[in-house]
């Protein structure tokens, strides 16, 4: 197949991954019986099937239930090597992920129990295979302010290890000016800003993260096509989306791939990326979501290499590093 051999084959990075998001059911059941830890499934299978859910709250509870085993500094760098093992296969050669600590903290886990496992498996993936990555610390969006506060200051001792903060978890009846404050605090100690917006919320939150969270590319934003202005903003300015096709169709955002508006985003000039977001819950990783939207959505050769060189273009690598990557894609 044309489209899966393109696929493989060029460098791609990958900027919205939830960590958690990776637990496959296998390392799940491992990890919770090394540490004691009973589950309500029976078997791989039983907890597989519990994988099927009908919309993101469904989502969240069987995710933050699966979280719940995550006890010590290995349970959180078996988790991340697993992920960081699926990137060589898909030849994703950097990665910017996204962790919740509030999951882990909120359970008694300390910060720098789940950050050192986090960090020392992105450090040796990048000393064996050459792939490079940042970390990005979202706020539970459903929590309070005070507690974003709270989780901020705990992050403060390690921001040679955290590049930005991000916003993640329910958006529906918590909108992104929740956090302003916070988001101000954390750009006064220099992290980089992103936010989850307009995936299940209305375009409205698109602003919103955008002129007062100050962020640099949007997590999701694939309602912003319902805004004119807002889609010339985007354009205009080159605000990166991060989209993540399975994740949209598994929540009921399109009802089927060929729905997606992705190659309609592409067409009009927004720098448009392709993720994975929770690949063990939402039924693949980068690969298999650039494999599903290209058949789908009937793109070229040429969109699939766009849709890698934006990748690079919309990530934290320095513009030397960006431009590397993006010349290689060019030669095919």
């Amino acid at each position: 197949m044309k489209h899966l051999d393109i696929i493989k084959k060029i460098p791609k990075a990958e900027l919205h991954l939830h960590i958690e998001g990776t637990f496959e059911p296998e390392l799940l059941f491992e990890i919770a019986t090394r540490n004691k830890i009973p589950l309500r499934f029976k078997s791989v299978e039983e907890l597989r099937e519990a994988y099927n859910f009908h919309n993101l709250q469904s989502f969240l509870d069987i995710y933050y239930e699966g979280a719940n085993v995550l006890i010590e500094e290995r349970d959180f760098y078996d988790l991340t090597m697993a992920y960081l093992k699926r990137c060589r296969e898909d030849n994703v050669v950097h990665t910017e992920i996204f962790f919740d600590p509030q999951t882990h903290t909120s359970r008694g886990i300390l910060f720098e129990t789940c950050l050192n496992g986090i960090h020392k498996a992105l450090k040796d993936a990048q000393e064996e295979w050459g792939i490079t990555s940042h970390l990005i610390m979202c706020f539970l969006r459903h929590l309070s302010e005070d507690e974003a506060f709270k989780t901020l200051n705990e992050a403060l001792p390690f921001k040679d290890k955290i590049l930005a903060v991000g916003l993640d978890s329910s958006e529906v009846g918590h909108p992104p000016s929740k956090f302003e404050r916070v988001f101000k605090r954390a750009q006064a100690e220099g992290f980089l800003t992103v936010a989850h917006a307009g995936e299940e919320g209305p375009a409205e939150y698109i602003w919103e993260a955008l002129d007062l969270l100050s962020i640099k590319r949007i997590d999701h934003g694939v309602r912003a096509i319902e805004d004119d202005k807002l889609m010339e903003r985007i354009i205009q300015e080159k605000i990166p989306l991060t989209v993540c096709p399975l994740s949209n169709i598994k929540l009921c955002v399109f009802k089927q791939m060929a729905d997606h508006n992705l190659k309609k985003l592409l067409s009009r000039g927004v720098m448009v990326t392709i993720n994975s977001d929770d690949p063990a819950y939402f039924g693949g990783y980068a690969g298999q979501n650039y494999l599903e939207a290209a058949l789908a959505l009937e793109l070229d050769e040429e969109e699939i290499k766009t849709l890698a060189m934006n990748s690079f273009a919309a990530s934290f690598l320095s513009e030397e590093i960006k431009n590397h990557w993006i010349q290689e894609i060019n030669k095919w």
